[in-house]
């Protein structure tokens, strides 16, 4: 069987690799346009502010011993430029020598990811215009900050690179700004949590301009749409990731409402012989069942595992999607699992909401830290719909826990009776997720 697998970062990298164990016979052919495969993308930010002292730490496995171990025929700096469904080729090109050849598949894999959304600027002339996606992309600022010993900067958007830049910008010593054209960071989470996340950013340098965006540039200032004139050396970019479903589009395949690829419950597209994977697959929820991209990396590794055990003749369905998520904010850590308040009162949902806020391990440890857990339920069922946290450590072990109660359909009352571990370094006797629980009773 000769498979072919476009795009070699995440996704791309890990299906090939789990192809290979699945499929030991198979043929297989790994093509991405980068010079590095399998990096780190979601490490890339803490490269950037020094957190991460070795930028090699994130980088994927050499290309040609990646290869070699695993009999896979890894091309980097090539790219697809047409799929013939049809003859069942791919058109490759050489981005180097431009040159181009034909080559033959069974089954095709798309995981091409996606690109940054670039902003268009009235009067941007010379200011630098950054975006983080990819490994070149870090070599790229990294670079300039070195070169050119930046002062200041603004970031353009407050998801999760946004927050992730802006504090990585503030540790390397630059004046930062943040931009976003909603009235808090992190839109996606509720309002007690992105409160604090706004407090943070506040209490650690950050300028917040909520509400507000670019109007035009004057060479160095921003004039805002509410007035105001920001002074910055370069801007940085991260308004949204633009799924690069083009080669899809080409080649015929239905795109979704996520302007995703429409995929089956195997990653399959209405090719059965092409499958698609990561940033450009359109999935869907695990409540709503309703169609749902999600671009992080837990969900592009699982995919993967979909479509090799697939392959393989051992069919696995992909469940919906949590969308379980965690991002580190200075000294605070904020994480989510499945629906928000506004996605509940989005899709009409009877739900009511407890909230804890307390220590997250005993007070007299030397350590202890804080917590604010949210538990949204359905107020009928009682089942656990989402839930959010912040605060200064425990936050990943209360979403996991709850992530994990979700997907075993527990109700929020079960919480209370849950046996999790306990030592004073770590929780209380009653643990903030079995405190919500009695709460909710």
């Amino acid at each position: 069987m000769k498979i072919i697998v476009i795009g070699a970062v995440a996704g791309g990298s890990t299906v090939a690799s789990q192809i290979r164990r699945a499929v030991p016979e198979a043929e297989i052919t790994l093509i991405g346009r980068d010079r590095e495969i399998g990096y780190g993308t979601c490490g890339l930010p803490y490269v950037i502010g020094g957190l991460i002292e070795d930028k090699t730490k994130v980088r994927g496995p050499d290309p040609i011993t990646f290869g070699e171990q695993r009999d896979i025929n890894t091309l980097t700096g090539h790219e697809v430029t047409t799929i013939d469904r049809l003859n069942k080729t791919v058109e490759v090109r050489n981005i180097d020598t431009n040159e181009t050849f034909t080559k033959s598949y069974d089954k095709l894999i798309l995981s091409p990811g996606g690109y940054s959304r670039i902003p268009e600027f009235k009067g941007l002339g010379n200011l630098p215009l950054l975006t983080l996606k990819s490994y070149s992309d870090m070599e790229d600022i990294i670079d300039y900050i070195e070169r050119e010993k930046p002062q200041s900067c603004a970031v353009i958007g407050g998801g999760f690179i946004g927050i992730e830049l802006a504090e990585n910008f503030i540790l390397k010593g630059i004046k930062t700004a943040l931009i976003e054209r909603n009235d808090r960071v992190m839109k996606v989470m509720d309002y007690p949590v992105t409160d604090i996340l706004n407090e943070e950013m506040k209490e650690n340098g950050v300028d917040l301009y909520f509400n507000d965006a670019i109007e035009r540039i004057e060479g160095n200032n921003l004039i805002m749409k509410n007035g105001v004139n920001i002074k910055v050396d370069f801007i940085a970019a991260s308004v949204g990731i633009i799924p690069d479903t083009s080669l899809a589009e080409e080649a015929g395949l239905s795109i979704g409402s996520t302007n995703g690829i429409i995929v089956n419950e195997y990653m399959q597209t209405d090719d059965p012989d092409i499958y698609a994977i990561g940033d450009v697959a359109e999935c869907s929820d695990w409540f709503t069942g309703k169609p749902k991209r999600v671009q992080l990396a837990w969900h592009a590794h699982r995919q993967a595992y979909i479509v090799a055990s697939h392959l393989g003749g051992n069919p696995v369905k992909i469940n919906g999607f949590l969308s379980t998520s965690i991002t580190k904010l200075f000294t605070l850590t904020a994480g989510m699992t499945g629906l928000s308040e506004k996605d509940l009162n989005d899709e009409g949902i009877e739900f009511d909401t407890v909230t804890h806020s307390g220590r997250t391990n005993a007070g007299y440890y030397p350590d202890h830290g804080t917590i604010l857990l949210r538990v949204h339920y359905d107020r009928h069922s009682r089942l656990i719909l989402g839930a959010q946290a912040v605060g200064d450590k425990g936050v990943d072990k209360r979403i996991d826990v709850i992530a994990t109660a979700i997907m075993g359909k527990m109700t929020v009352d079960d919480l209370s009776a849950l046996e999790l571990s306990y030592s004073p370094p770590y929780s209380s006797p009653k643990d903030p997720i079995n405190m919500v629980g009695y709460k909710a009773k």
